[in-house]
């Protein structure tokens, strides 16, 4: 997928570098929030019941470091000054310390369970709301994303949210709130210690934030390379055969190795950074630890003359302090130590995102097929209110001066114009990239027109809602792809209300029945891998059963029998002669014999009709179809 790329600035600007962290930083502020209310909004409860755990066991972590000051100004000096010590008292105490502490230990355990079913559920989400969103995108999306770049997204992005979701946002949430009531005690506690720790945590802070933006970027970065890896690998698979055909292993491999290459130093020099901050932190914090003690063994002494008496303190909160700074430094460390999975969390989030709010495919179009009839919407939108019948569908399609490209500064269709009559076979013809396929797709609407009209049975086709349209007609395309399920499943696949009847009898139209009965489980076969398990004639004759059992009023048939051989044409040739009786099909076939009973034959070249006619018409006129149906010119 397109991502916004990480703009650095000119080289050697460092304005330029410092605009580009601000933007990053911006970004990932906004997509951190979005994320963090997409949680919030489904499991607001869960999150209220996680945010109550937090607090008691960081309150029961406060209470037993506070204890510490009691423990030993209370408990073990008095008992150091004494011949004959009572422990007595010092047991009851310890034994109330132990059941505090483990009460944090039951919260802690129980809201980081129920954080692990908040990101699994999240994840769950997610998945369902960019897949829902990638069934409704156009075409042309896909002809811009690899289908790697897409999985990349489902599977490294999505995970790197859930880990980020089940350990860094609790540990944000723990982190606060151990912050404010840490902070809180140590005021308490002593004003001067109090303020060593302020100036080492704000150092802490600086610090992971100077390395976070350094290493964002190639963060970015590694998430892209990854799915570049995930597209190549999925490409290579699928072209195996093609691979071995022309011996390109090595080739392949590579290729593989230098975006292999690219993904390890990417991911390299996102972690050589983001893996300093841990290190760093985790000095600055003993460096404090060691401040905090000499300055409160100084008060205690009480050797600072500057000091006022009312700030000295006892060995006991010079003990406690020492804990309570732990605490209080202990999040900055524990964010640094999760720095990687949020930065990356945060790159996946903008990625799942992206897919999340691509543009749907548009569709204004209000009429629908009802019964059999195009049915104009209600005037007044409402429910009670039926639309009223425009006409029966009969598939009458016709092309009036029609321009098309799939980039605006590139023509791939030049004024078509082309006029049907129901239930007329109309066949397409031309050599490669004549656009024949192209017309097909603007027929489903699978692409927009830049220019001219489209009539559906005299209904502008733009009017018509894109689901009813494609209800309306079936398409057999030149690649057949079939799903992981049984053979009859696959053949249903036209109409999942048909009955298992309704699909053999398919079958038999087409002359499917014959092989399909063979197979090891007949009609219940499961068929695996795009139906790896079948020669490429019987994927093709399945593909024809399914557009069969559709049963709609237009048919495409888009290279329908380039598949098979010479007697297993004539099988499909006669079932689909069956199957085009009453109904409207346009065929697009280069075996011209195939389409010498057509109605209308329509020979493109580049995008433009050279000759529209019947066989015998075009045969006379000793042009163009001629030249190619007699083999004089290829």
């Amino acid at each position: 997928m397109r991502q916004p790329s990480f703009d650095r600035g000119p080289r050697g600007n460092v304005a330029g570098q410092n605009a580009g962290f601000r933007r990053a930083s911006k970004q990932q502020r906004r997509v951190m929030s979005r994320l963090f209310a997409f949680v919030f909004r489904n499991y607001k409860y869960s999150i209220v019941i996680v945010l109550a755990g937090i607090v008691v066991s960081s309150v029961t972590s406060l209470v037993s470091t506070l204890f510490t000051r009691t423990l030993i100004d209370d408990y073990i000096v008095p008992l150091t000054q004494v011949s004959n010590p009572q422990y007595a008292s010092l047991a009851q105490t310890l034994f109330k310390l132990g059941m505090v502490l483990f009460l944090g230990v039951v919260s802690s355990y129980a809201y980081n369970r129920l954080m692990i079913n908040v990101s699994q559920g999240t994840m769950l989400r997610l998945r369902k709301v960019i897949f829902e969103r990638m069934e409704r995108l156009p075409l042309s999306f896909f002809d811009q994303h690899s289908h790697g770049e897409l999985m990349s997204v489902y599977t490294n992005d999505v995970d790197s949210l859930r880990q980020m979701i089940s350990t860094a946002m609790a540990q944000v949430f723990s982190s606060i709130i151990t912050i404010v009531a840490t902070f809180s005690s140590m005021l308490v506690l002593s004003v001067p210690l109090t303020v060593v720790s302020i100036l080492i945590a704000a150092v802490m802070v600086v610090s992971t934030t100077k390395l976070g933006k350094w290493s964002r970027g190639y963060f970015r970065t590694q998430q892209e390379s990854l799915a570049q890896v995930n597209g190549f690998i999925e490409e290579m698979m699928a072209g195996q055969k093609v691979v071995k055909v022309f011996c390109h292993e090595d080739e392949a491999i590579r290729q593989f190795e230098a975006i292999n290459e690219k993904l390890r130093a990417s991911a390299y020099n996102a972690n050589k950074i983001a893996n300093i901050v841990m290190p760093v932190n985790g000095n600055l914090g003993t460096l404090g630890y060691v401040l905090i003690a000499v300055v409160g063994a100084t008060l205690a002494l009480g050797q600072l003359p500057f000091v006022h008496d009312s700030l000295s303190i006892t060995l006991g909160t010079i003990v406690a302090f020492l804990q309570l700074n732990k605490s209080f430094t202990q999040p900055i460390s524990h964010v640094s130590q999760q720095i990687n999975s949020v930065l990356n969390a945060s790159v996946g989030a903008e990625r799942v995102f992206a897919l999340a709010d691509a543009e749907p495919e548009a569709d204004c179009g209000r009429v629908v097929m009802k019964d059999g009839y195009w049915v104009a919407p209600a005037d007044d939108g409402s429910e009670e209110t039926a639309g009223s019948k425009i006409c029966s569908v009969q598939g009458d399609v016709d092309f009036r001066g029609v321009f098309f490209g799939y980039v605006p500064d590139k023509q791939v269709l030049h004024d078509i114009t082309i006029n049907t009559n129901p239930g007329q076979k109309i066949a397409f013809v031309g050599g490669t990239g004549a656009g024949k396929t192209t017309i097909i797709n603007l027929i489903n609407r699978f692409y927009d027109i830049q220019s001219g009209s489209i009539f559906y049975d005299g209904i502008p086709i733009t009017s018509i809602d894109k689901a009813s349209l494609r209800r309306s007609m079936t398409i057999v395309l030149q690649e057949t792809h079939l799903f992981t399920g049984t053979v009859i499943d696959n053949i249903r696949y036209g109409r999942l209300e048909a009955s298992d009847e309704d699909c053999m009898r398919a079958a038999q139209l087409v002359g499917a029945d014959d092989f399909i009965r063979r197979l090891a489980r007949g009609y219940q076969t499961q068929l695996q891998g795009d139906g790896g398990n079948l020669s490429q004639g019987e994927r093709q004759l399945l593909a024809i059963a399914r557009a069969a059992v559709a049963n709609p009023p237009v048919l495409i048939l888009d290279e329908a029998t380039s598949s098979v051989d010479t007697r297993t044409e004539q099988l499909v040739q006669h079932g689909m002669d069956a199957i085009m009786q009453g109904r409207t099909t346009f065929v697009i076939a280069h075996r011209l014999s195939t389409v010498r009973n057509a109605d209308q034959i329509i020979v493109l070249d580049h995008g433009r009709i050279a000759e529209h006619g019947t066989h015998e018409q075009l045969l006379a006129l000793k042009g163009q179809y001629y030249r190619l149906y007699t083999g004089n010119e290829i």
